[in-house]
C-alpha cells in the first residue's frame, strides 16, 4: 500500500468543532475515513504553527487518498495537502531508472 502524509489546517469552524469534540474524537473520525477506503492510519499528531494536524496513513491507491482529501476539503472545516511518501527502497529503484531530460535553456546532446 502507498503511504501518505496529510497536512491539515482548521478553518475557524473546524477549530470550534475540535474544541467541542476533542482530539481523540477527531483521530477516530480520521481512522474511520481511511479504514472505509481500505487503508489504515499509522499516526495522528496535532500541532501549532502553519498546520494543525499531521496524519500518516496507508491507502490502497492514489485514488483512495484523493477521495479522502477531497472529502475532507469539501467539509469546509479543513484545508489539506496530501503528500505521497516514498521508502528508501523506492527511491533506490527510482534512481536506477534511465531518464532523458534537458534543463530549461539547455539543449539535449
Amino acid at each position: 500500500m502507498a503511504k501518505y502524509l496529510f497536512q491539515a489546517s482548521y478553518t475557524a469552524e473546524g477549530a470550534k468543532g475540535l474544541l467541542k469534540e476533542g482530539g481523540s474524537a477527531r483521530k477516530a473520525a480520521v481512522e474511520e475515513l481511511v479504514a472505509g477506503l481500505g487503508g489504515s492510519v499509522e499516526c495522528v499528531y496535532f500541532a501549532f504553527g502553519g498546520d494543525d494536524v499531521y496524519v500518516i496513513a496507508e491507502c490502497p491507491d492514489h485514488e483512495s487518498a484523493a477521495a479522502a482529501s477531497m472529502t475532507v476539503a469539501a467539509s469546509g472545516a479543513v484545508s489539506a495537502r496530501t503528500i505521497v511518501l516514498l521508502t528508501p527502497e523506492q527511491i533506490d529503484a527510482a534512481s536506477r531508472k534511465s531518464v532523458r531530460y534537458a534543463a530549461p535553456g539547455h539543449s539535449k546532446q
